[in-house]
């Protein structure tokens, strides 16, 4: 089995992907492969519904980072999870044109996987930005993934999520 995880930061090693390598790692000592593809700072283009990728079976911006999702879709994977800082009360700009480009293309390789969305923000608009990556997920009739607890973290400066206080909640 293979999982891959999409870090939504511009931040490449920063809370996000902190929160993204629990999850991985948790993944990994169940003996489920794991990939993490990093946005980065580089620009994304959004989609404009040229209706290219119908016809041709790829977006028609074929930009490396498009290339590297699109490429673990087709050879196979098994669930997806997307994380994402909070901005505004919502996920990164950067993130959702990209997800965009993505479920519209491969929207039925990603039917009936399993997915997850995690996010990270300072103090609030988690729950917004939670909804938005999930309903990438339901419209697409993937099952979302669901936890003892809410997949956010809390942390503004890179590892202060890891000073989280119910980072590691567990009920009784």
């Amino acid at each position: 089995m293979k999982v891959l995880l999409i870090n939504g930061s511009p931040k490449e090693h920063g809370n996000t992907f902190l929160a993204l390598s629990e999850v991985a790692n948790t993944l990994n000592a169940e003996g489920i492969e794991t990939e993490i593809v990093s946005i980065g700072k580089q620009a994304v283009q959004g989609c404009i519904a040229c209706g290219w990728c119908g016809r041709m079976g790829k977006c028609t911006y074929n930009d490396d980072l498009y290339y590297k999702i699109w490429r673990a879709v087709k050879d196979g994977i098994d669930g997806l999870v997307v994380g994402s800082p909070v901005y505004y009360g919502g996920p990164n700009g950067s993130l959702c044109a990209l997800l965009d480009r993505v479920f519209y293309s491969l929207g039925q390789q990603l039917q009936y996987k399993p997915a997850a969305s995690v996010v990270v923000c300072r103090r609030g608009g988690a729950s917004a930005a939670f909804d938005r990556l999930n309903k990438y997920f339901t419209i697409m009739n993937m099952p979302v993934v669901s936890s003892q607890y809410w997949n956010m973290a809390y942390g503004q400066t890179p590892g202060q999520v890891k000073q989280d206080e119910e980072e590691n909640y567990r009920p009784k």
